[in-house]
């Protein structure tokens, strides 16, 4: 069976770990002051962060990697997203590590019963695209969860981060057909980033591109797949929930001829502003904002999701594939035109006012299983 063709056109909570500190001594690339808004993102709009609210830098520490044993606030969420394409573009995975799982019923449904402990509701969830697939998610409570520094252990799946390689060992299972996802997926940075920026007005949700570039090994054992490609690593973290802040957003990073990327984030918010933030990191680690060019509407999905993304003036975006189909997200592979260029981008879109309906949350469990133990 012929795979996904992307070369078509186009610890407790509030523990007592300490929130990340200053951090002498880190290596860190160069960011141009175009890609340094003045005011410490107070204004509206995605905004860097700098000084001393590197302390606040959550799932990693710039110019590090990522942190495991960063704080989560009650009703808060920390997550780590890899993404990777083979090299001959014909498989896909992505993995989200989540403690206070922001897509979680269960949490919702503790937190609407006055249960706030985003570390009872963990989870990594597994997706495979191409000609093997498979997607997991089963979540864990407190008991499943183990974490320092350097390490994250949810269930029987763990990360590690040896300063040099984010390793991700998988055993989950599969779901709505129970088959094993087993093995092992390594990252090789590029080069390391990490600062830290503003999604929302009021500095309480925050997204920092760890490894914007980055070499990616998949080995499985279950189902059996080797191969290799380029990937993407980035963490996400906030102290409520993203109901609260956000109606609906959309991401998309792509791979550029120089070996670049390009991180685009448009998101409408409930304070009435929107964020719109386009990032090109260069080979080398550097980084500059760029104009965020026009948005252009792409199909909507089956259970009637709006898509859109941005595109160069006088080009057009097209849905080469749709990976993940669901009633507030769709996860999609473009055929688009940035910075002068075509390339083909990973793009997401999430309605939170569908994810906040009763409905939706309803229905989510039968995609999203919870251990017992």
């Amino acid at each position: 069976m012929r795979g996904i063709d992307f070369r078509q056109p186009g610890a407790p909570l509030a523990d007592d770990a300490s929130l990340a500190g200053g951090n002498e001594g880190s290596q860190t690339h160069g960011v141009r002051d175009d890609a340094s808004p003045q005011g410490a993102g107070r204004a509206p709009g995605a905004e860097g962060i700098h000084g001393d609210e590197l302390a606040l830098a959550g799932g990693c520490e710039p110019g590090c990697g990522p942190r495991f044993d960063a704080p989560v606030m009650p009703e808060g969420y920390l997550w780590w997203y890899v993404d990777a394409f083979s090299d001959d573009r014909r498989h896909g995975i992505t993995l989200i590590a989540q403690v206070g799982s922001c897509f979680s019923p269960y949490y919702a449904w503790a937190r609407r019963r006055g249960d706030s402990d985003p570390l009872n509701h963990n989870s990594l969830n597994v997706a495979l695209y191409g000609a093997c697939k498979r997607w997991s998610m089963t979540e864990r409570g407190r008991s499943a969860l183990r974490r320092d520094a350097s390490r994250l252990e949810i269930g029987p799946s763990a990360l590690s981060w040896d300063g040099t390689c984010l390793t991700i060992r998988i055993e989950e299972i599969a779901v709505p057909i129970p088959r094993r996802i087993r093995g092992t997926v390594k990252l090789y940075p590029r080069t390391v980033a990490g600062q830290p920026y503003f999604l929302d007005g009021a500095g309480r949700h925050r997204w920092a591109p760890i490894a914007p570039g980055a070499r990616v090994e998949v080995q499985l054992d279950q189902p059996a797949l080797s191969w290799a490609g380029h990937g993407y690593l980035d963490s996400n973290w906030g102290s409520e929930p993203l109901e609260k802040a956000f109606r609906y957003w959309e991401w998309s990073r792509a791979e550029l001829k120089d070996g670049g990327t390009a991180v685009l984030y448009d998101a409408a918010r409930r304070d009435g502003h929107r964020t719109e933030l386009g990032l090109h990191f260069d080979p080398a680690g550097d980084v500059e904002r760029i104009d965020v060019p026009p948005h252009a509407t792409l199909p909507t999905t089956a259970w009637l999701m709006q898509r859109g993304t941005r595109v160069d003036p006088q080009q057009t975006a097209r849905v080469t594939e749709t990976l993940e189909n669901t009633p507030f997200y769709t996860r999609s592979v473009l055929e688009t035109h940035l910075l002068g260029e075509p390339v083909t981008a990973m793009h997401e879109s999430v309605c939170l006012d569908r994810f906040d309906s009763r409905w939706v949350q309803v229905l989510l469990p039968f995609r999203i299983p919870r251990a017992l133990r």
